[in-house]
């Protein structure tokens, strides 16, 4: 049976329309920052869905590879880079079982791709430990996971409600668990054949000292963690209780 994160995104190409998903121009902005405009630098988009950032960097003269669960997803990201002329390789993987070797200089996972859907924790650690193990030594990882601290202060349905609009994916009786640090959830989509999905969703909300202890356990030697403004991530922003993601970044 098909977990939920991959029912989800199987011929749901809407997901292009989702609020979450229109800051990528602003994001790639700063990771070329964090990259200090090294073009020569060889990058993996991990959870790259359609494509978006992994299209917007190679426009911008980067040498990038986007892997994803979902093979209809990167159908959309292969169609979208086509349009465009451009070359990119796009690859179905599990990011729990990388084939990749020190053979990236940079890891980038924005918006949940993987890394936090996972049903275990175990399963959320393989991915950091596949995507650490594709890394060259000095390599850095960027990116965004759920922030455990705000759902301390905030009700999650609530946020999730004001942010959606109208056909877009709905979120109802989510429910916070703080023995786990997971927020369960009723979510419905309709798919790109107009089928409505109804499906039982449960995401790992992780505190920051959660995110440090696991990254330094797998050899990272610097870990900076923010808030993360969608479309506008930076190193001036401390994470606070009213962010709903944290920015990570780390260098091995």
């Amino acid at each position: 049976m098909k977990q939920w994160y991959e029912a989800l995104f199987e011929n749901y190409n809407k997901y292009d329309n989702e609020c979450f998903v229109q800051g990528t121009s602003g994001e790639c902005d700063f990771i070329e920052k964090e990259l200090t405009f090294n073009k020569s630098l060889k990058i993996i988009d991990i959870g790259c869905g359609t494509g978006r950032h992994a299209i917007e960097l190679t426009k911008r003269g980067y040498n990038i590879t986007g892997i994803d669960l979902s093979e209809s997803q990167l159908e959309k990201a292969r169609e979208k880079a086509e349009a465009q002329n451009l070359e990119i390789s796009f690859l179905k993987h599990d990011a729990r079982k990388l084939p990749f070797k020190n053979e990236f200089d940079v890891a980038i996972m924005i918006c949940e791709g993987a890394f936090p859907l996972m049903e275990t924790d175990e399963m959320n650690f393989e991915i950091l430990e596949n995507v650490t193990g594709s890394l060259k030594d000095g390599g850095k990882l960027i990116f965004t996971t759920l922030n455990g601290l705000f759902p301390l202060f905030h009700s999650v349905e609530e946020f999730l409600a004001s942010t959606s609009s109208e056909g877009n994916a709905e979120y109802t009786k989510n429910t916070f668990d703080l023995m786990t640090f997971r927020d369960y959830n009723i979510t419905t989509v309709e798919d790109d054949f107009g089928n409505k999905k109804v499906l039982e969703c449960n995401e790992r909300y992780y505190v920051p000292s959660e995110i440090t202890w696991l990254l330094k356990s797998l050899g990272y030697k610097t870990i900076d963690i923010y808030g993360a403004k969608l479309g506008a991530f930076s190193r001036e922003d401390p994470l606070t209780t009213e962010d709903y993601e944290m920015l990570v970044i780390a260098e091995k």
